[in-house]
């Protein structure tokens, strides 16, 4: 069994989504976390996740577009909806500075007293912004989660293991020949796999839209990499989606 835990299928844009739905079955991806971004598309996650049987909501908004609001996270959040099991991907990306940091900052700082009030795990983006994003975390004591798309040095994969955070491993990993000691790296016990499709095509699918059915792509390169079985890896990742996720 594969658990892909970060994925934006739902997003009306997404080409062919019932088709993605049983390729991902064949290739034995039984659970997908459908990750929201802002609120309108949080919205769809939790649409989305009551039509699939597979499926699971992921809420909140991405630091790209807290300056657009967040309220609403909230409401969704109190409606108690069975397949919500998580709040996310919310966090700090100073790449782009898309909206403003100050901004960012505040968005994250309720959205993770959210993720206490109603005791959910969360979905973290972090991007060039480390440096500003643990002293805002050590605040918040009792949070759990994931580094979605970890792809920064193995210092900062320490500190993260460190503070009992799960790391996300998508296709990049497949492709980030300069990362793959770091990803050799990641304790066994605290990887999750994930796609970010339709983003982030793994090795050998360059140039195609992604899918959940290629967690199971991500899950062979490792399993070579690690010289362990398949299936031996397939488990243990879905175990830790499940212990994270309470699938």
């Amino acid at each position: 069994m594969l658990t892909d835990t970060h994925c934006h299928v739902h997003d009306s844009d997404y080409p062919d989504a019932d088709g993605a739905r049983e390729r991902a079955l064949k290739n034995d991806v039984t659970k997908i976390l459908c990750v929201g971004t802002n609120e309108h598309d949080s919205d769809l996650a939790v649409t989305f996740a009551e039509k699939w049987p597979i499926a699971y909501a992921v809420v909140g908004v991405h630091p790209h577009n807290t300056d657009k609001g967040y309220s609403s996270i909230q409401h969704i959040l109190n409606e108690q909806y069975e397949r919500v099991v998580g709040i996310g991907e919310i966090g700090l990306d100073y790449y782009y500075d898309n909206s403003p940091r100050d901004v960012q900052i505040a968005a994250l700082e309720q959205q993770l007293q959210w993720a206490l009030d109603y005791n959910l795990p969360v979905s973290f983006h972090v991007r060039e912004a480390f440096e500003d994003f643990w002293p805002i975390f050590d605040n918040f004591a009792g949070i759990r989660g994931v580094l979605h798309s970890f792809t920064d040095t193995e210092s900062t994969l320490e500190k993260a293991l460190s503070k009992g955070l799960y790391i996300g491993v998508n296709g990049i990993s497949t492709f980030a020949r300069d990362k793959a000691a770091m990803f050799d790296h990641i304790p066994l016990e605290r990887m999750l796999l994930e796609t970010d499709a339709p983003f982030l095509t793994p090795v050998p699918y360059r140039g195609r839209v992604n899918e959940p059915a290629f967690v199971r792509n991500v899950a062979e390169y490792h399993a070579n990499r690690r010289m362990i079985d398949l299936e031996h890896l397939s488990r243990a990742t879905s175990a830790n989606a499940s212990t994270l996720f309470t699938l």
